[in-house]
């Protein structure tokens, strides 16, 4: 059972192959809630694309147990200028039935560490308001809130706040410094 605290799994890098399950995973809360801001489900295809692109630049995760994947983080640009490469922005989804059981922080934890590694500096995340669990996701993480976007997105027949989290993963500067 997908919401079975006992059953084992573990966090891996993403394949292609997780496109579909990814897809999946994701589909119901373009559909069904404020939780991201688009307004229709990726296709198989465009997930795999979008997998392709984190792995080649950041990192894009899979949480995977009884083996089928159950949730997925990934980090991306956070911003397209030079100044900016070091920083990313960052993301994670579960089976819905997953929530509350640990296994979101340790996935989200694991693209953290995936990312300071790689050399980032600071990470950041939006959450669509109101969220008490993703708040307290990123504040057990060590982010902090830095401010809210108030009515930055209109989904489901409302104006949405989007409150933002930033955490440092590394303080090494750059050999080179910013551009």
């Amino acid at each position: 059972m997908p919401g079975d605290a006992s059953a084992s799994w573990s966090v891996r890098d993403a394949s292609p192959a997780d496109g579909e399950a990814c897809a999946r995973i994701y589909a119901p809360y373009v559909t069904g809630t404020t939780v991201t801001f688009e307004t229709e489900a990726p296709t198989v295809e465009q997930m795999t694309a979008r997998i392709a692109a984190a792995q080649a630049e950041h990192a894009w995760l899979v949480l995977e147990a009884e083996g089928a994947v159950q949730g997925y983080a990934y980090g991306t640009a956070f911003r397209g200028r030079p100044a900016y490469r070091l920083s990313c922005e960052v993301s994670v989804y579960l089976d819905r039935d997953l929530r509350g059981v640990g296994r979101g922080r340790a996935l989200y934890g694991a693209l953290l560490e995936r990312l300071t590694a790689s050399g980032f500096h600071l990470a950041v995340a939006g959450a669509t308001q109101p969220n008490a669990a993703s708040v307290a996701l990123h504040r057990a993480l060590g982010f902090r809130q830095v401010g809210t976007f108030h009515e930055v997105g209109w989904k489901h027949g409302g104006w949405r706040d989007v409150a933002w989290f930033e955490r440092v993963l590394s303080t090494v500067a750059p050999e080179d410094g910013p551009a």
